[in-house]
C-alpha cells in the first residue's frame, strides 16, 4: 500500500487517491482471492472473466491479466489494451507461465510486470506498488505527526532521526502508514508483511510489533486495539 500527504497532515490510502485494479481472470477462486486481497488493501477492485470485457471497460490503474483467456489472446488482449490505453495505466500480467520466452512476449506486448502463479499478496502488492512509482511517481511519502515514511527508498525517520528497520518492520509499518487511524486486522497484516497462505503462529507479529514500537521510541505511535488489530494512534 502507498499514499500521500492530504489535508491536515493525514495520510491518503489507495481508497483516498481513487487507484482502481481491474481482475481479468476467469478462475472464480483465483479471482475471488485477489479481489478480496486487494479491496483489504484499500484498492477499489473490478473484475471481468474475458478479453472482451476487458477492452469494453474504462481506464483503471492497474490491470492484473491472465494470459489464458476463453475468448482471446491474452497477450493480444495485453497489445490492444496498451494501444488505447494512457501511458499511466500500469499492466501486471498473472499467469501459470514462466519461460523466458513468455515473458519476453508478454513485456514486448506492453504489460509492466509479469508475475507467474502461483504468488504471495504481499508480493503482488509490492508489485503493484513498483509499477505504480514508474507511471506516477508523487504519492511515496507518508507523515503522521513525528513519524515519515518513504515508500520509494524504505526509509523511516521519527522527528528527523532515521530509524534501521528490518524489512519485515517496515512492511509492517508501511500498512498500517497507508491511513492512520484505521485499525488493521492482524491477519490483513500477515497477509500484508507475509502472505496471503501464511500458516505460522501469529504470535510472531506481536513478536515484531514490539520491536518496531521500540525503534521508533514512541509506543503511542502504534496502538494495539484488543480483538481487532492495529493502528498509528495519536503522537
Amino acid at each position: 500500500m502507498t499514499g500521500t500527504t492530504g489535508p491536515a497532515g493525514r495520510v491518503q490510502s489507495p481508497a483516498d487517491l481513487g487507484l482502481s485494479v481491474l481482475v481479468v481472470e476467469d478462475d472464480a477462486g483465483i479471482a475471488t482471492q485477489l479481489v478480496r486481497g486487494l479491496s483489504r488493501g484499500g484498492y477499489q477492485v473490478d473484475h471481468v472473466l474475458t478479453g472482451g470485457e476487458a477492452l469494453a471497460w474504462g481506464e483503471p490503474d492497474v490491470v492484473l491479466l491472465d494470459l489464458e483467456l476463453p475468448d482471446a489472446d491474452g497477450v493480444q488482449v495485453c497489445r490492444r489494451l496498451r494501444e488505447k490505453s494512457r501511458a499511466a495505466m500500469a499492466i501486471i500480467v498473472v499467469t501459470a507461465h514462466g519461460e523466458e520466452s513468455d515473458r519476453v512476449v508478454a513485456l514486448d506486448a506492453g504489460a509492466d510486470d509479469y508475475l507467474v502463479k502461483p504468488f504471495g499478496l504481499a508480493e503482488l502488492q509490492a508489485r503493484i506498488r513498483a509499477v505504480l512509482r514508474r507511471v506516477r511517481p508523487e504519492g511515496e511519502v507518508t507523515r503522521h505527526g513525528p513519524l515519515t515514511v518513504d515508500m520509494r527508498t524504505r526509509k523511516v525517520t521519527v522527528s528527523g532521526a532515521e530509524i534501521a528497520l528490518t524489512p519485515k518492520e517496515f512492511d509492517i509499518l508501511e500498512c498500517l502508514a497507508a491511513d492512520p487511524g484505521r485499525v488493521v486486522s492482524r491477519q490483513e497484516i500477515l497477509e500484508s508483511a507475509w502472505d496471503a497462505h501464511w500458516y505460522g503462529p501469529s504470535k510472531v507479529l506481536d513478536v515484531h510489533v514490539a520491536a518496531l514500537r521500540r525503534k521508533l521510541g514512541r509506543p503511542g505511535l502504534i496502538e494495539t486495539v484488543y480483538g481487532r488489530g492495529f493502528r498509528l494512534g495519536g503522537v
